[in-house]
């Protein structure tokens, strides 16, 4: 892992876990925008494993698509666009990386499980972006920025802006994708207040089983 500050849109992430070029199916959503985000951030109260015991996951079928789309104005509040600028591609921006490695409390079946996790931060806030392989093809899944160091509780509590507040976007970083039918998936999210060093890793999880943490990166800043 390594910190790198980029100036120029031609700035490349390590090789490590990332595909050369993502190609994750997009689903748009038939729901009127309000009625999806409101469906969202219900789920999301209902249990995401936030602090470091972690909880059974109440998302259901809730999916990448249906999280990002007809989000317009609400961008602190969306959980991933897989077509939005990655945040190593980003101008202007510091970025740092981390490397995934798998948890001991990953379920069945993640063994494989690899990628890298990219953190931005600049004018317009923090970019967050993901990519792993060796997903289950067509799993849904959720990964949250984090207080604490991988080694420390497996990430421990999710970080938060305003500590002791909502358990949701804006207050805290979330990123929900689809792995397409090669088990790659990928994702990127923009909050409009910058995390500074205080989000020191982030954590992937089963969207249905969000106690089950398969990997974890912490970001070398």
């Amino acid at each position: 892992m390594h910190h790198v500050t980029s100036t120029h849109a031609s700035a490349r992430p390590s090789t490590t876990g990332r595909p050369p070029a993502p190609a994750l199916t997009r689903r748009r959503s038939t729901a009127a925008p309000g009625a999806v985000l409101a469906a969202a951030l219900t789920l999301l109260l209902t249990g995401c494993g936030g602090d470091s015991g972690g909880h059974s996951s109440a998302h259901g079928k809730e999916t990448s698509s249906s999280a990002t789309h007809g989000m317009d104005g609400m961008s602190d509040k969306a959980m991933g666009d897989p077509s939005a600028t990655p945040a190593y591609k980003m101008s202007g921006v510091t970025v740092v990386e981390g490397t995934f490695t798998v948890l001991d409390t990953r379920p069945p079946g993640m063994d494989d499980v690899k990628g890298t996790a990219w953190l931005a931060q600049g004018s317009k806030g923090t970019t967050v972006t993901v990519s792993l392989t060796g997903l289950k093809p067509g799993g849904v899944y959720m990964a949250h920025l984090h207080a604490q160091r991988c080694s420390d509780d497996n990430g421990g509590s999710h970080f938060q802006f305003d500590k002791g507040g909502a358990t949701v976007p804006p207050n805290e970083i979330h990123l929900m994708f689809t792995a397409d039918k090669s088990g790659m998936g990928m994702t990127t999210v923009t909050n409009s207040r910058k995390t500074g060093k205080e989000a020191v890793a982030i954590v992937v999880h089963p969207n249905e089983a969000q106690d089950n943490r398969i990997a974890c990166a912490d970001f070398d800043f």
